[in-house]
């Protein structure tokens, strides 16, 4: 379970709300409401107070770059430390079989791992960074537009992985547009404007 208590981000609202195992919280809000800087400050990636726990460890007890193992951001802009995909990924072997299945089930060649960042297009980029971010299975996913540069059936692959992480009992938390695809996955949402919350079934959030 994700619980955050009073996080304070900027000139945002304190946001309080849980949300369990397998289920989905979208983020939903105008651009510029806030949606990234909280997925963000989750990961503790940019400054944010507050308390949160994930199954009960608190942020404040976990070492940063073992808090973002636990909860792990994928941009709608992906960042990229190196030349070719594989190079971000980890080395053992058990990490590079679950790239393998990961890039298979997104519909990609599995030699894309290995092709020039620079001539990657947006989409596959977008791809490669989601298989990054499973690749040690995080306990909550955060995802800033997941399917926004990516035509209709990559983005059914994607709906799709997303579907087996929650079967798999992970958080998932999600800010898009799209939604067709928040009214598919969603238990629960968080509306920033005036911060609003409504729930559509589920358990999900809770103020």
């Amino acid at each position: 379970m994700l619980r955050v208590e009073h996080l304070r981000i900027g000139q945002l609202p304190p946001l309080s709300f849980a949300v369990t195992g397998g289920e989905c919280l979208a983020i939903e809000g105008p651009s510029g409401s806030g949606k990234t800087r909280i997925l963000r400050a989750i990961a503790d990636l940019d400054p944010n107070e507050g308390h949160l726990f994930i199954d009960g460890h608190e942020r404040g007890e976990v070492a940063a770059t073992d808090w973002r193992k636990l909860a792990r951001y994928v941009a709608a802009e992906p960042g990229w430390w190196a030349d070719t995909p594989r190079a971000t990924l980890p080395t053992t072997a058990a990490a590079q079989a679950r790239a393998a299945r990961l890039i298979s089930a997104l519909g990609l060649d599995q030699e894309v791992l290995d092709r020039p960042v620079s001539l990657l297009s947006t989409g596959e980029r977008q791809r490669i960074a989601l298989v990054r971010a499973l690749i040690d299975e995080p306990k909550v996913l955060l995802l800033d537009e997941p399917t926004g540069p990516l035509d209709v059936a990559s983005s059914a692959l994607v709906e799709e992985l997303i579907r087996f992480q929650l079967l798999a009992g992970r958080c998932v938390l999600i800010a898009s547009h799209d939604a067709a695809l928040v009214g598919r996955l969603a238990h629960a949402r968080l509306q920033l404007g005036p911060l609003k919350r409504s729930t559509s079934g589920g358990k999900g959030a809770q103020p």
